[in-house]
């Protein structure tokens, strides 16, 4: 794209952007804040605007050439300087692509590296968040952060740059060179502006309102296909929907869309035509006033051609600089969206001066423990909610007086009614959460001020629905351990019991799993999970109702299985079949937040309390 289709683009740019943003807030030290992220570039920033301003001085040269070759060369029948000044505009040509091309470099590297860093800054901010962040935000609105705004802030930062110096600059000079040639046509020129700039401020208004309503639509579209293409989705949709509705809502969305689009189109499409028109009326005001004057011999013909030449180069400069606070606004409100989820603290941090949890057998102690759930103003955004303000009510008390220990190599089984605050428990334990009140301490260092490296290393998790990624088996397993062979690895899925499986697999372990591992039976991708935990064998081990999606025959081979790999480390259990925990060196019976009962299972079956009625509702219903 030439210059003159670049200028025009940026103009429509700029009208189509949302003037509401000028209204926006921003927040004291942002501007700062923009100059220390684009620090790392200052010699190529200066380098840019060089070239902005060189290319801003070269454009303005060779209409003042045409006019030497008109009035000097083609009129006075000089040859010679036709031929060199003809050379002299394709050397300025050449120089002009030159100057364009280096331009784009610098840009491209200014506007990649500031999206490199933005990008890397928020994800790796975005990994430090507590996990009650994630249960609250919509990783749709976190995903628009890393592209959608990243990408939005990068572009307003270049574009204002070359807008702002380059347009201000060659507006500047074009002016100065029209008004030495012809103050009386320059201030015509001038004056013929507002009949364009006036009609396209309302269909800018129309094509903003018009461009809100595109994005709302193809989001809405999006939604659509997402909800419908995630493996979840499709089956339910299998199961209980109906083809010809989902067929109509799709094509629904898609006709608005396509609608907006045709819309869109029409406005884009006038909006260039005004602007074409305008230039195209002051072009014959100025041959055709001009041309008079040149008949009269009060004018030089090759000043007429220069200052249409003037023209192309002056409107679009202006149309871009008459909206430039837009601009400037949606820079400044981009990278405060973006600086908004950075400056948001972490809930759970590591300390400074954290120190290590030995990595030796196990000691899990809990004292007095207290917890609720924070509130969505100490961990989240209105924002990435989509909600106007933020919940202020604070969550009732999930966890209230627990304390245990779990010694060394005991395994501890945590048992109880749905919602009684089991998973919240080891969840302290991992520090995804803190305790409001009392302290969670592994070998005597309290986990607020462990390490995260350490905490991490000591413990394995699988959860009820364990998560998998994307790929293929191998790596999933060497998510736990990346320096695991495959010896290791094969050993960890015998233990497992799903080697045979997988040994029949035609690509074995470069098997990929789908999406959340959908391509596995709910049992096989458990089996998957415990290997990945064997496979790292942590000094603590936390289950989760881990063996629920496995069947009668698969469960027993897996308490041989665990029988050998937990032998000698901590272990907690969370089991709703408690056939799975009879064995337990301890069981600790949590009811709405508190431990109600504790002891093995045949003491707690002679207390004759909650655990008896638990076990022989379970197995009278089994019989």
């Amino acid at each position: 794209m030439g210059p003159r289709g670049h200028g025009m683009r940026q103009s429509f740019r700029s009208f189509s952007r949302d003037s509401s943003v000028k209204n926006s807030k921003i927040a004291k030290g942002t501007f700062k804040r923009i100059l220390k992220f684009a620090s790392p570039y200052k010699k190529l920033l200066g380098i840019f605007l060089a070239v902005i301003i060189i290319d801003a001085v070269a454009g303005v040269i060779n209409p003042l050439i045409f006019k030497e070759i008109i009035d000097k060369g083609i009129l006075g029948k000089n040859t010679t300087l036709v031929v060199q000044l003809a050379f002299l505009v394709a050397g300025l040509s050449i120089f002009g692509a030159l100057l364009s091309f280096v331009q784009r470099y610098f840009s491209a590297r200014i506007g990649e590296g500031l999206i490199f860093d933005m990008r890397t800054k928020v994800f790796s901010h975005i990994q430090q968040m507590p996990i009650a962040f994630f249960t609250r935000t919509q990783t749709g609105a976190l995903v628009s952060r890393l592209n959608n705004d990243v990408l939005g802030a990068q572009e307003a930062f270049t574009d204002v740059l070359s807008t702002v110096i380059g347009n201000a600059i060659s507006v500047i000079l074009v002016i100065i060179a029209m008004a030495f040639l012809s103050w009386q046509l320059t201030l015509i020129s001038l004056l013929i502006l507002p009949f364009f700039l006036l009609p396209a401020r309302w269909f800018g208004r129309h094509l903003q309102s018009i461009t809100r309503e595109a994005y709302t639509l193809n989001a809405d579209m999006n939604i659509t296909m997402i909800e419908r293409f995630n493996v979840a989705g499709a089956m339910l949709a299998k199961l209980f929907g109906n083809p010809k509705n989902e067929d109509t809502l799709f094509q629904e969305r898609a006709g608005r869309v396509r609608d907006i689009g045709v819309n869109q189109a029409m406005y884009t499409r006038i909006f260039f035509i005004s602007l074409m028109l305008t230039a195209s009326l002051a072009t014959a005001i100025v041959y055709g006033w001009g041309g008079v004057l040149a008949i009269q011999k009060a004018f030089e013909v090759g000043t007429v051609v220069a200052l249409t030449a003037y023209l192309g180069r002056l409107y679009q400069p202006l149309t871009a600089l008459s909206n430039i606070q837009v601009d400037i606004m949606t820079a400044l409100v981009s990278f405060e969206r973006v600086f908004e989820v950075i400056d948001l603290p972490p809930m759970i941090a590591e300390k400074k001066d954290a120190k290590k949890i030995p990595q030796e057998a196990a000691t899990i102690n809990l004292d007095h423990v207290f917890f609720r759930y924070p509130t969505a103003e100490e961990v989240s955004l209105a924002s990435l909610e989509s909600v106007a303000t933020l919940d202020k009510t604070k969550s009732r008390e999930v966890l209230s007086d627990v304390t245990f220990t779990v010694k060394p190599g005991q395994m501890t089984a945590l048992v109880g009614p749905t919602g009684a605050g089991k998973t919240t428990i080891m969840q302290l334990v991992a520090r995804l959460y803190d305790t409001t009140k009392g302290t969670v301490s592994i070998n005597g260092v309290d986990v607020k001020d462990a390490t995260f490296d350490s905490l991490h290393a000591i413990l394995g998790m699988v959860t009820q629905d364990p998560h998998m990624f994307h790929d293929t088996i191998k790596a999933n397993l060497l998510y736990a351990k990346p320096d695991a062979t495959e010896k290791q690895m094969k050993k960890a899925l015998e233990d497992a019991q799903i080697w045979p499986l997988i040994e029949k697999l035609p690509n074995g372990l470069d098997t990929m799993v789908g999406e959340r591992g959908y391509r596995l039976s709910g049992g096989e991708k458990q089996r998957l999970a415990i290997a990945r935990l064997l496979l790292k064998a942590p000094h603590i081990v936390m289950l989760d109702e881990a063996t629920a999606h496995l069947d009668s025959e698969s469960e027993r081979a897996l308490q041989k299985a665990f029988e050998t790999a937990l032998a000698g480390r901590t272990s907690i259990v969370i089991a709703h079949r408690l056939s799975t925990i009879l064995n337990a060196d301890q069981i600790l019976v949590i009811n709405h937040g508190k431990i109600v009962e504790k002891g093995t299972h045949k003491t707690l079956l002679a207390k004759r309390g909650l655990y008896a009625n638990l076990y022989h509702t379970q197995f009278s219903t089994k019989k």
